[in-house]
């Protein structure tokens, strides 16, 4: 009897044993891709030639992976104008990607035209997920002075 219960204890042992050893895997998934949202603060609809608006804007991660880069383009729809990263920050050519180095950034965007502007901003991840942020100036004519 002693050694019956002593085999059963060793045959489940090795069951287990067995078991566990079975059910590992050798890769971890680890997940390196989130989601993001950027946010604004409120940006004006008006713009004049040659004026200056500031698009005040903040990147939230749902989730961090050291090695997760960002890079911002855009794209102009209507109308004719630059836009740049920073307040001294070299204008962006459309659809070219260029690097986001923080997290929070302001872009500068200014009107060269007297006309409606629409542009639309690309913000991307090393993973191929983006978002996208419109924003359209109305034209604001100077008011001639007699």
């Amino acid at each position: 009897m002693k050694r019956f219960l002593s085999n059963s204890l060793m045959l489940g042992y090795f069951i287990c044993v067995l078991l566990g050893v079975s059910a590992c895997n050798s890769s971890l998934d680890i997940q390196q891709s989130y989601e993001f949202d950027i946010h604004t603060m409120p940006v004006r609809k008006e713009i004049r030639q040659n004026e200056t608006a500031e698009i005040r804007c903040t990147l939230i991660e749902k989730g961090t992976f050291v090695e997760n880069k960002y890079n911002i383009r855009y794209f102009q729809a209507e109308g004719t104008g630059e836009l740049r990263l920073g307040k001294d920050g070299k204008v962006f050519l459309p659809n070219d990607r260029y690097p986001l180095p923080e997290k929070e950034f302001r872009l500068y965007y200014t009107s060269r035209s007297d006309e409606s502007q629409r542009f639309e901003v690309v913000v991307e991840d090393s993973f191929g997920n983006e978002k996208k942020l419109e924003f359209e100036f109305n034209a604001e004519k100077e008011e001639k002075r007699e």
